[in-house]
């Protein structure tokens, strides 16, 4: 959520608003007109979302344009929570409120009793007050104990004790949604609300007033809808109920990014790394994650989520800072050895097919390695590793390891006499320093064993070449 800036608007009463030609618009043509403005302006509306630019922006555009309530259906770890979050930035930087309303009301359209009747005795007077974008969107997590009162509202004791009687509108206490009037309500995992709550909302969506108690209030409310719901928890959890699916305009199907280099840069726009983790390390992770999608002992209706390629990029920063810690090193450096340590943390983030019990690191493994394999190809390809395969079948024998230092690793390199080879591989991976030269010569090297040019030994500790 963006901060509000220091400064805002000054005027601060209702007749300095109309003097100013301020102008009303409901909210739906807010949002509308600052989409087509920055559409217009050749600006991104959507910063941050990677790999739908052609599928699911295009789609949630035209439900915006066209004024609909939107409910994203898509497996975990495909970006809803922060598209929904997104649409902040399409909501007028300020707006005008009447200062204290309960519900935050425009001083041209007053909807509440205690609000109209202050209109009515300050006129021009009503003193305004300004809210920023960021206070006009509101978010609730759906569980199975939110209640009616959570959402729409309830009856406030307090208030009725004060004298009031219970059919007073005042003695009301509203809900999330009322109080998000003339701004955005999104509610993560909708399938989780119980059915009666979602009963509640029918209402405050098609005729926008609210139902407390037998008492019905109408409220003029000016809310935009928003929701996401994983499409298993259809049958896992629960469902949204067909008349409220039928209430919202539009409902769109979200997606893992379809293209590798949006894999990456989904990576590493989230992930917040403690050392450096070069950019074919990225690519290993961001293929693993993909080919967890295609496999068949993976759960596909659990999905894979992108928090699992990005906690492994964090986890392996952090066995290298580990790493340059304990051994001295300046620049710690993510390196090969590194990725298993993601794998051994990061299997209980993924949902196996029955049948499957006992064989998930195994699995995992595999399909690391694949990435690993694919990942040499494409980085490597063209260099002639002949000179290192025929010094390590001389008997030559490298090692590496967690806690092996990057000098202590370069040292232990077979002479290749004139040969530039390791120059080259450096190059090619872009590596200066010592840390990201034993990086990139160690892809080569895993490149080599998986392509069964070289063998390779490991005791969990150590990694042994030869």
């Amino acid at each position: 959520m963006t901060q509000a800036p220091a400064t805002q608007p000054t005027i601060g009463t209702l007749g300095e608003l109309k003097a100013a030609g301020h102008v009303l618009k409901p909210l739906r043509t807010e949002i509308r007109d600052n989409l087509l403005a920055k559409l217009r302006a050749g600006e991104d509306p959507w910063p941050g979302l990677h790999g739908l630019e052609d599928t699911v922006i295009p789609q949630l555009e035209r439900a915006l344009i066209a004024g609909h309530d939107i409910v994203l259906l898509g497996e975990r770890g495909q970006g809803k929570t922060r598209l929904l979050r997104t649409m902040v930035g399409l909501l007028d930087e300020w707006t005008p409120v009447i200062e204290g309303s309960e519900l935050g009301e425009h001083p041209l359209e007053p909807i509440t009793v205690a609000s109209q009747r202050r209109a009515a005795e300050l006129g021009d007077a009503l003193p305004v007050t300004w809210r920023h974008r960021s206070e006009r969107y509101s978010e609730k997590l759906a569980t199975p104990d939110t209640s009616v009162a959570d959402l729409i509202g309830d009856v406030d004791p307090m208030k009725v004790a004060e004298g009031r009687s219970l059919g007073d509108p005042e003695t009301i206490h509203f809900g999330l949604i009322p109080r998000s009037h003339r701004g955005i309500v999104a509610i993560n995992e909708l399938p989780d609300l119980a059915e009666r709550i979602q009963v509640a909302m029918l209402n405050v969506m098609e005729e926008r007033d609210i139902q407390i108690r037998g008492y019905v209030l109408r409220l003029p409310l000016d809310v935009l809808v928003l929701a996401s719901a994983n499409p298993e928890d259809y049958t896992n959890r629960g469902r949204i109920i067909t008349p409220l699916k039928d209430r919202f305009g539009a409902e769109i199907r979200t997606h893992y990014p379809l293209e590798l280099e949006a894999e990456m840069a989904v990576i590493r726009q989230e992930s917040e790394l403690v050392a450096q983790v070069p950019e074919y390390l990225l690519e290993i992770l961001a293929r693993f994650t993909r080919n967890l999608r295609e496999s068949s002992a993976v759960d596909q209706r659990s999905g894979v989520s992108a928090r699992f390629s990005i906690a492994g990029a964090e986890t392996i920063a952090a066995a290298a800072l580990h790493r340059a810690t304990l051994q001295g090193e300046e620049q710690p450096v993510a390196r090969v050895v590194d990725l298993q340590t993601a794998v051994d943390v990061l299997g209980g983030k993924i949902e196996f097919e029955t049948g499957e019990e006992g064989r998930e690191g195994e699995i995992l493994t595999h399909l690391l390695r694949t990435a690993t394999a694919e990942t040499c190809r494409t980085r490597l390809r063209g260099l002639d590793f002949g000179l290192l395969v025929a010094a390590i079948e001389t008997g030559q024998m490298i090692t590496t390891g967690e806690q092996v230092a990057a000098i202590d690793f370069l040292t232990g390199l077979p002479a290749l006499g004139e040969s530039e080879l390791y120059d080259d591989v450096c190059e090619r991976l872009d590596a200066h320093n010592d840390g990201e030269r034993a990086s990139a010569i160690e892809l080569a090297l895993e490149g080599l064993y998986l392509a069964r040019r070289i063998g390779k030994d490991s005791d969990g500790s150590e990694v042994v070449y030869g």
